[in-house]
């Protein structure tokens, strides 16, 4: 257990709550100032907060020091996997939970998509911990000869 909960977690959140901000910043400002839409705002908000997110995770909270090329393979790889799963567990799973409730079905969709950001986040330092930014070779103190 100790391995999830050190340091590097935190560092993660702190990285996340940047990250989130920056985002959404760069989406509202895009959406409402340079009038791209809903789908270009959040298109372009994803890659670059995407982008910062692995620049940041990378050097400041995993201190990785392996290549950027290998690293970022794993990046998006880790982003991608942890998106298709996260998302599609989180509707069957709320659905069936809300099942007998007289909730909508926008509303349904829309507790579905913020289980979907926690199970992503979940999944997502997991997969960056242990797949992207993962210690290997001299990157993580091991003796080579």
């Amino acid at each position: 257990m100790h391995k999830f909960f050190d340091k590097k977690l935190i560092k993660f959140v702190l990285v996340g709550i940047l990250n989130t901000v920056f985002s959404a910043a760069v989406m509202f400002l895009l959406y409402n100032l340079a009038h791209f839409g809903y789908w270009g705002a959040s298109a372009v908000s994803y890659v670059l907060g995407s982008i910062l997110s692995f620049v940041l995770n990378k050097r400041f909270t995993f201190e990785n020091k392996d290549s950027v090329w290998k690293t970022g393979l794993r990046f998006a790889v880790n982003v991608a996997v942890c998106y298709l799963v996260a998302y599609s567990l989180a509707k069957p799973c709320v659905r069936w939970i809300l099942s007998s409730t007289a909730l909508s079905a926008n509303v349904v969709e829309q507790i579905s998509m913020l289980f979907g950001m926690v199970l992503f986040t979940a999944f997502n330092y997991v997969g960056q911990r242990f797949f992207a930014f993962r210690e290997t070779g001299r990157a993580a103190g091991e003796d080579t000869n």
